[in-house]
């Protein structure tokens, strides 16, 4: 039997495996050549690590990919990259704050000795 394939517009490629239109069955999909796998990486400069996270996260970041048209691990990454700007940011505002009460310690001293 020959199955009918639906056809809609898909914005791109990866928007298509994600909703599913390319067929979600595995049977479709094939790993990559490790060497492919590897240069992908580079070029983007990503590096593959394990980790542990509460099933309830995983399916809320599936829940936000969903609303935000993209899948949990790209979202959990942008999250990460964006909580480590905000950090250094923080780190960069307190350094600042600390120099400028430095400089009016440094200022009131200058003045009572003068």
């Amino acid at each position: 039997m020959v199955e009918k394939i639906k056809k809609r517009k898909v914005r791109r490629f990866t928007d298509a495996w994600e909703i599913g239109d390319l067929d979600s069955n595995f049977r479709y999909a094939r790993t990559a050549d490790k060497k492919i796998g590897v240069q992908i990486d580079e070029a983007l400069g990503l590096q593959m690590i394990s980790i542990r996270l509460e099933q309830d996260l995983i399916e809320s970041y599936k829940l936000l990919g969903a609303k935000y048209d993209m899948s949990y691990q790209p979202l959990m990454r942008e999250a990460l990259k964006r909580f480590v700007e905000g950090e250094f940011k923080l780190i960069a505002s307190e350094a600042l704050e600390k120099q400028r009460a430095e400089k009016q310690k440094n200022v009131k001293r200058m003045a009572k000795a003068a």
